[in-house]
């Protein structure tokens, strides 16, 4: 009897240990694209939007709105990172300092823009590991599906929503998100 109690409890107390022991969203720290330190730490209180971004995808537009979307609520309350990756065709091939060069001069980019990185396969970084595994992150599994994935974090740094990449950053229901 004792054996069995024991493992019920054993069973109850792993998992919330395990809960307990993953990491949050505040305690990775990226490049940014300069190649400086950026520690996500730093926008605790305030929601997030990370963007895997292209410079050479049909969906690159999508800038124009993300910095539009950054002018008029980023700053205390509201931030977007974006993160270039070459996952998709190929469709970022540039060096941090090509692509750094391509945001600002063709769409006047002014949020924070992070080094280049893997966002699929084996070579994933870590912050891509725990925005994609439920284990990780407490809300949900998902799949990066192209260039422009959104994914919504909340002030307590909780993923609350993860948005397909054809959807644009202007929507509705994204723009009710960061107002709320």
């Amino acid at each position: 009897m004792k054996k069995i109690v024991a493992f019920i409890a054993l069973s109850i107390l792993l998992p919330l240990f395990a809960v307990a022991q993953a990491p949050s969203f505040y305690d990775f720290t990226v490049k940014d694209i300069d190649g400086n330190d950026f520690e996500l730490a730093q926008l605790k209180g305030k929601k997030v939007m990370v963007v895997n971004v292209a410079s050479k995808c049909g969906l690159t537009p999508q800038y124009e709105q993300l910095e539009a979307i950054y002018q008029k609520y980023g700053g205390d309350e509201f931030i977007i990172i974006g993160f270039p990756a070459n996952n998709f065709m190929k469709q970022e091939p540039g060096t941090d300092e090509e692509i750094k060069e391509f945001c600002t001069l063709e769409y006047g980019v002014s949020f924070p823009m992070m080094s280049k990185i893997s966002v699929k396969g084996k070579d994933m970084a870590e912050i891509y590991e725990w925005l994609t595994k439920e284990e990780l992150n407490g809300f949900a599994d998902s799949k990066i599906k192209w260039n422009f994935q959104k994914y919504l974090i909340n002030k307590e740094g909780q993923l609350e929503y993860v948005i397909n990449p054809n959807v644009k950053p202007d929507d509705e229901k994204i723009i009710a998100w960061i107002e709320e």
